[in-house]
């Protein structure tokens, strides 16, 4: 009996401190988390569950699983620490370990945890396992019966993977590289930007704390956590020499100002402004101006801009001066924005001051985020990045071309140039933008980094020339459209051509000359693939005039009939791509014979013979109202059909023809 008590109370005593030990860790996990230190969340979580010291990272421990479904009184706080556990590792950019939390926390039957599914999908479409995610998507929505914005994203990101398989499959021709260097050091590296021979980007890598401690709470004030000051600060770093090198010097320039942190300096194009966005710990992200002193060696402290740009109670971020100096754009969520982050745009006058910010409009600005905006003004693009389209995941680049007025609709720049994961704020190192640094976070398990970016071309070579005298054609005009934008040059006096395109997809060239019938040539992504110059030296032109016969050589058609035979239906087949290529003549079908046979049954069945042609070219889907159809007969013979009263085959041979003559263009 008194080792029963004993067996009972060390069991209740067990219970007890169990439940304690939960209790405290996920107190001290919800602090870190409501204030947004999920990786220290993260850790608290995963001890409020009982996991192991031993337990690497945060692999699902063997026989987890089971033991999470377990019925008992201790269910809700381990499903609750297991979602919070799932969100922390989400939201400091660990998809890989978030996956596999998600993965249970989806099947919870509390329907407060009904977004653990679309969050799963999510954490598959940025570990690129895109069919799965695919599927998962689906399940959600099927589940889920509100229509709000978390239905409405699950369908964008649907496409979205359906449009990343796409692009992995058929990749466009950039090359990425990341920097092998001390720019990419611990934290988040981003923002890379010039300044005329200077590199500049931000980094959160450690800074000294002093060993200061910080005070975090709860949202009610009823527990509070004191830390070790966080050493990972954000500044804007200066790099002595090339971005490229492994040999460089980082040094940390003074541009935040006391107790603040700084990120995203862009720059005048004099070199001598400097814009960031700055905040302290508990403000309003604002955007600041510094001033060169001291011959360009230092900066000054930095001044605020008016409210034509900060918004009291709201963030201005990301500052980019065009290169031109005209407009300063940035990103923020006040008032009057189409969704989260818009991009707004102000005039820059020549005296320094800046105009009142106007909104870049709903081709540019989805319901989302649309940030780090990008605009050169020779080549009028801007590229930016959102995450409110569909894309490959996460933020995307996209481009548009536009004046301040009008845009474009915004373009996908594909794969490798975005991946799955945050793909954001690019800068040039030319005028054409051939050349540049992006930050991406697709090597990474948490943050961003810096990358090189380069455009690859590929070259497209060939020659014109007339399809009767093999001679070249000189000034004929050569149309090349790929699938971003289209060209278009003379040949010179060999007949030659040549382009130099950034596009591997569809490729379409369009030979034309006046007098000639003109000739299209298309290529698709696999024609293109693996090569970096294509040559197309057959294009030849045919010559017309209005009314002139042109013969279809090797027309036939069964004895005595009117009907095609096989051979002849792909001959006619080339008169059905001069008339796609032609989309605006119309022409007429000629048909002769010979002088054997009566000459009114000679002539039904050349008005015979015409007709067919032009059923055939109706049954490839030319419209018939753009052809029309003549029997002659015998009438209108090219060569004699005897020679001095003997019969002459090859005279008859040749009068046995199909011709077509263009009778409007």
């Amino acid at each position: 009996m008194r080792r029963l008590k004993l067996v009972l109370i060390l069991c209740l005593f067990s219970a007890a401190a169990n439940a304690q030990f939960i209790s405290n860790n996920k107190k001290v996990a919800d602090v870190y988390f409501q204030n947004n230190e999920y990786y220290a969340a993260a850790e608290y979580y995963k001890r409020a569950l009982q996991i192991s010291p031993d337990s690497a990272g945060f692999v699902l421990p063997y026989g987890f699983e089971n033991k999470i479904k377990e019925e008992g009184p201790n269910q809700d706080d381990q499903e609750y620490a297991t979602f919070q556990l799932a969100e922390s590792l989400r939201l400091y950019k660990n998809y890989t370990d978030a996956e596999q939390w998600y993965n249970l926390a989806k099947d919870f039957k509390n329907p407060k945890y009904i977004l653990a599914s679309f969050w799963y999908a999510e954490t598959l479409r940025a570990n690129q396992r895109f069919p799965e995610a695919i599927a998962a998507f689906n399940d959600f929505l099927n589940k889920y019966r509100v229509n709000d914005s978390y239905a409405a994203n699950a369908k964008i990101e649907i496409a979205s993977c359906q449009f990343a398989l796409y692009e992995f499959r058929y990749p466009r021709l950039f090359k990425m590289s990341r920097l092998q260097n001390n720019i990419n050091n611990k934290g988040s590296n981003y923002t890379p930007t010039l300044n005329g021979d200077d590199f500049y980007f931000t980094s959160s890598r450690p800074v000294s704390s002093l060993g200061r401690k910080e005070v975090l709470s709860d949202r009610d004030k009823t527990t509070k956590v004191t830390k070790k000051e966080s050493p990972y600060l954000n500044a804007v770093y200066e790099v002595s020499g090339s971005p490229l090198t492994e040999s460089i010097s980082v040094k940390r320039i003074g541009t935040g100002g006391k107790g603040k942190e700084s990120a995203a300096p862009a720059f005048h194009p004099n070199g001598q402004v400097m814009y960031i966005t700055s905040w302290t710990a508990n403000g309003d992200k604002k955007i600041y101006r510094l001033n060169a002193v001291d011959g360009g060696k230092s900066w000054s402290e930095p001044a605020e801009l008016g409210a034509q740009v900060n918004v009291k109670g709201f963030n201005a971020i990301q500052p980019f001066v065009s290169k031109d100096g005209k407009y300063l754009i940035f990103s923020s969520n006040r008032p009057g924005g189409i969704g989260k982050y818009d991009l707004w745009y102000c005039p820059l006058r020549t005296d320094g001051s800046v105009g009142q910010a106007i909104n870049m409009g709903k081709s540019i600005n989805t319901d989302e985020d649309d940030q780090a905006p990008y605009y050169n003004p020779k080549t009028e693009k801007l590229l930016y990045s959102s995450n409110g389209k569909v894309g490959m995941g996460g933020f995307d680049f996209y481009e548009v071309k536009g004046d301040f007025t009008t845009w474009t609709e915004p373009r996908n720049l594909g794969y490798p140039f975005n991946s799955s994961k945050d793909d954001i704020y690019f800068s040039s190192v030319d005028d054409l933008d051939t050349e540049g640094y992006i930050s991406s976070d697709r090597e990474s398990l948490c943050c961003l980094e810096v990358f090189h970016v380069k455009r690859e071309y590929l070259s497209v070579r060939g020659v014109v020339f007339d399809c009767n005298t093999m001679k070249p054609l000189t000034n004929a005009t050569i149309l090349l459209v790929d699938s971003l934008e289209q060209f278009s040059i003379t040949t010179d006096q060999s007949g030659a051509y040549h382009f130099k395109v950034s596009s591997n997809r569809k490729i379409t060239i369009t030979a034309e000359k006046d007098k000639y019938l003109s000739k299209v040539i298309s290529f698709n992504y696999d024609d293109l693939a693996k090569k970096d110059t294509l040559f197309s030296p057959d294009i030849c032109l045919i010559p017309y005039e209005i009314d002139k016969p042109i013969v279809l050589k090797d027309i036939l058609y069964e004895f005595n009939s009117a009907e095609l035979t096989p051979d002849s239906e792909l001959q006619l087949d080339h008169l059905y791509t001069i008339m796609i290529d032609n989309p605006n003549i119309e022409i007429q079908l000629n048909a002769h014979t010979d002088s054997k046979g009566v000459d009114i049954y000679n002539l039904d069945l050349s008005n015979r013979r015409a007709k067919s042609c032009v059923d055939y070219l109706v049954s490839k889907g030319i419209p018939e109202e753009r052809m029309t159809s003549m029997g002659y007969g015998e009438g209108v013979p090219i060569a004699p059909n005897e020679i001095k009263g003997k019969d002459n085959p090859e005279g008859r041979a040749l009068n046995r023809r199909t011709e077509f003559k263009v009778t409007k263009k």
